[in-house]
């Protein structure tokens, strides 16, 4: 027996369904690789002046910062700019950092304390971009019995330059712009300044739990989710009408 003539809108509603779900199915896609795309870069760290203490043979990341630190004669110091995500990741000062060695020409005198300072600016990696770290030195400061620690600083490694919160952004004018900004893994900063820092001249403490990004939120992953697992139904539904 012959077969009916298809009529005009039974062709129709079988055009839709031979090209409906192929292209729901590439749109769908497309939109999955659009939430990826959109996914923000993962940070790395902070870019920022950190505050060390000398105990012994060791570095000591600081608790305090300069500003509320009170050395005494004999004390080694160290500062170091790095990228660190936070205390716990902070990177070392590098280099010799006796109090004999450093101070040796600076002699005891009365009303008076000596400090050792030892100030690495760290690696080109680390660096801003255009701007060359420069070599890494120790000096000895000879300060009042009552100075800070950002006193003996602030003697023997001007200029200085700090933020509004008090946190150190440049030593010797290294570097010469930026203060504690974030930087991702692809190497670009944010405008995100560090949370208070040891370098902080009232504030204790390191980059906290804010110092990376958690990469990808909640929603951009369950999105992600909803978008794959439609697009599998597509393609069932695309198979299962080509084996009728």
């Amino acid at each position: 027996m012959r077969a009916a003539p298809r009529t005009p809108a039974a062709g129709a509603r079988h055009l839709v369904r031979s090209w409906l779900l192929p292209l729901l199915l590439l749109a769908l896609c497309a939109t999955a690789a659009s939430l990826v795309a959109a996914s923000p870069a993962r940070a790395v760290g902070y870019r920022y002046w950190s505050f060390w203490e000398r105990t012994g043979s060791a570095w000591t990341f600081a608790r305090t910062g300069p500003a509320m630190t009170d050395p005494a004669d004999g004390s080694v110091e160290g500062w170091r700019f790095a990228v660190s995500a936070d205390s716990a990741d902070a990177v070392k000062p590098r280099g010799a950092a006796a109090f004999a060695t450093i101070c040796a020409g600076t002699p005891p005198r009365p009303g008076t304390k000596r400090v050792a300072l030892v100030l690495d600016f760290g690696t080109s990696r680390d660096a801003p971009d255009g701007e060359t770290p420069p070599a890494g030195r120790a000096s000895c400061a000879r300060v009042p019995e009552d100075a800070t620690a950002a006193d003996a600083l602030a003697a023997v490694a001007k200029p200085l330059r700090y933020d509004a919160s008090g946190l150190v952004c440049a030593i010797t004018g290294y570097p010469a712009t930026g203060c504690g900004e974030q930087v991702s893994s692809g190497g670009a900063t944010g405008s995100s300044p560090a949370p208070a820092a040891s370098g902080s001249a009232g504030a204790n403490g390191g980059p906290g739990g804010g110092g990376s990004d958690p990469g990808p939120s909640l929603g951009v992953l369950a999105g992600g989710a909803v978008v794959l697992v439609l697009g599998a139904g597509a393609a069932w539904q695309v198979r299962r009408r080509r084996e009728r």
